[in-house]
């Protein structure tokens, strides 16, 4: 069962002209934007993130917890009808990625992926919630060679 949280994950490289982020073009609605989905019964939003990004990139490795923090209205999700009628917004939990040199391979939930500095990756995201996350992990990776 769909659990009442949403994560973000967003995969990042360091290249030698600054670090590069992985944007999604999903194939149902036409927009960009990072890893994106719902626990699945007891998962902690870690574990889901974890296995949304396994499931929709194939990249597995060692999540960082960022502080951003949204939350989206239960409206979006078809599962909200088994939820408790007193959850009117969800949680999205952010994460980040460094994918290193490995290769992408999406899932059918997406169409495309773009390695993209963060101005570029800012400006074709569909969701503010993801440009904030973008920009706190863009901030962290200016001072931190450990994110």
């Amino acid at each position: 069962m769909r659990a009442p949280f949403q994560i973000l994950v967003i995969p990042f490289r360091r290249m030698a002209a600054g670090p590069e982020f992985a944007i999604l073009k999903r194939s149902d609605t036409d927009y960009w934007q990072f890893v994106a989905g719902g626990g699945e019964d007891d998962e902690t939003p870690e574990q889901a993130a974890q296995r949304e990004t396994k499931e929709e990139t194939s990249l597995v490795s060692t999540l960082t917890s960022l502080d951003s923090f949204s939350t989206v209205p239960r409206s979006y999700f078809a599962a909200a009808d088994s939820w408790s009628p007193d959850i009117l917004v969800i949680p999205q939990h952010c994460f980040a990625i460094d994918a290193g040199g490995r290769d992408i391979e999406l899932s059918r939930e997406h169409t495309e992926f773009r390695w993209v500095q963060f101005e570029e990756a800012s400006r074709l995201l569909k969701w503010d919630s993801n440009r904030n996350a973008l920009w706190e992990l863009n901030e962290r990776l200016k001072v931190s060679k450990t994110v």
